[in-house]
């Protein structure tokens, strides 16, 4: 396959993937807005998914309403939901003989309908839900089409390995931004909202009402975010999943760049599978996951500079 193709393939996955992982976060964090108008901030939101200074998201994170439109349909922030469809769909079309029509037409529905202008005024003056689910269902089509009309081969491989490998850096993202609010300690109690409304945020929330009776525990959560093999947007789960992609691509004509990358992604695995709740916290959860994340990015520069011809 050209690294082109490739390039534009894994971008493709990995914008879509954010795309679907910043409607998530909006719709559940809108709903916890509403139960805590007084106390709730989107400023957590804003430093996951945006690019704003400390003191722009401090500005903003209180007006619900600005952030929504902000993070949805502006076309000044690079990470809007605007732009991200945007470019996942350039990415699309400029390799539409590598994928089926069933998923170039998702996209582009998902493209058109984000680009309306009455989403804007249903953002300000509507109920932001039915704009929302809109958006996650779209979302949501295009993943079924390309689990159900995408070949099995190196297209496949390289649009898991950039969905796969977003997953787990927004895991990591979230976790680590969630738990400074709480200053990294795990044995604080908070609120049991905050807890449900970070999972449901990341569709974890059924998951863990069914892995853990004893109720809503700091440690649980980040052994379920990082560890649980069961949860697909677990740490652990993404990347054994993405070397199990990335394990597909070895062939005779890229051994040395195919064993420098798959080695940086199994020392991951090994590291993350051999962690346990103790280990993690006696390490520091914040520099577990910093480094984490260090090494995800790492694993994704590297492949653009093996793959996709990027240096």
């Amino acid at each position: 396959m050209l690294s082109r193709v490739a390039d534009s393939l894994f971008w493709m996955s990995r914008y879509m993937e954010r795309a679907d992982g910043i409607l998530r976060m909006l719709k559940i964090n809108y709903a916890s807005s509403q139960d805590d108008i007084q106390e709730f901030s989107w400023k957590p939101v804003l430093r996951i998914f945006t690019f704003l200074t400390d003191e722009e998201a401090t500005g903003l994170a209180k007006d619900t309403r600005a952030v929504l439109q902000f993070m949805v349909t502006d076309k000044d922030n690079p990470n809007s939901v605007l732009n991200v469809v945007t470019q996942a769909r350039e990415n699309a079309r400029s390799v539409q003989d590598h994928i089926t029509k069933e998923m170039w037409q998702c996209l582009n529905d998902f493209y058109h309908t984000v680009r309306q202008e009455r989403l804007i005024y249903l953002l300000q003056k509507e109920d932001p839900i039915t704009v929302l689910d809109t958006l996650i269902r779209e979302g949501l089509l295009y993943y079924g089409t390309t689990d159900v009309t995408m070949a099995r081969g190196e297209g496949n491989s390289f649009i898991n390995i950039g969905k796969l490998l977003e997953r787990a850096i927004q895991s990591a993202d979230i976790l680590d931004i969630k738990f400074s609010d709480l200053n990294y300690q795990l044995d604080k109690p908070a609120d049991t909202t905050y807890w449900k409304y970070m999972l449901m945020s990341i569709s974890g929330y059924e998951l863990y009402l069914k892995t853990y009776r004893s109720g809503f525990e700091a440690k649980k959560v980040m052994e379920q975010i990082i560890l649980n093999e069961n949860f697909p947007r677990s740490v652990l789960y993404s990347v054994t999943h993405l070397h199990k992609y990335f394990s597909r691509l070895k062939n005779n004509s890229n051994s040395i760049s195919f064993n420098e990358i798959d080695f940086m992604i199994g020392k991951l695995e090994s590291k993350i599978r051999f962690s346990t709740p103790d280990s993690i916290i006696d390490e520091g959860l914040h520099h577990y996951l910093t480094e984490t994340k260090s090494a995800l990015f790492q694993i994704g520069s590297t492949l653009s500079k093996n793959y996709f011809g990027n240096s």
